[in-house]
């Protein structure tokens, strides 16, 4: 009901003395009562503030422990990307290292002799040395 109705109201009835306070009161009642109308609660306004509030945080909240979560699924695959890695280069300087020893077999002079020596080749019966001592860088006999 509005204002203009609610003083429809009270001008409908004849005002008498006593009738007039009456009257006066409950058109400030029903005015009272359209304007609280028009307004919301306080404290439901507040209720809803709190409510969305947590709900924002919630959200928020959940968003950073989704991020985390993938941050750490991220560092957890590079550490078994490292981990595998470090085993690869491990059989890899292991191979290395057999290699190494297999040349190394190879290249003893026990090994080089029985070489030669299973080629036809025989030892040389007259050496020649390099000497570098003297002056004129010639060739020494032994």
């Amino acid at each position: 009901m509005s204002l203009a109705t609610a003083r429809k109201v009270s001008t409908a009835r004849p005002l008498t003395k006593k009738s007039a306070p009456k009257a006066k009161k409950q058109v400030s009642e029903r005015t009272a009562e359209i304007i609280s109308g028009l307004f919301p609660e306080i404290s439901s306004g507040a209720r809803a503030t709190h409510k969305y509030f947590a709900t924002f945080l919630t959200v928020v909240s959940a968003a950073g422990f989704l991020v985390l979560l993938g941050v750490n699924t991220l560092l957890a695959q590079d550490a078994f990307t490292l981990s595998n890695l470090k085993t690869e280069a491990k059989a890899v300087a292991d191979q290395r290292d057999a290699v190494n020893r297999q040349i190394d077999s190879y290249a003893a002079p026990e090994k080089l002799a029985a070489s030669a020596t299973a080629l036809g080749m025989r030892p040389s019966e007259t050496p020649v040395f390099l000497d570098l001592t003297t002056p004129e860088g010639g060739v020494a006999n032994g």
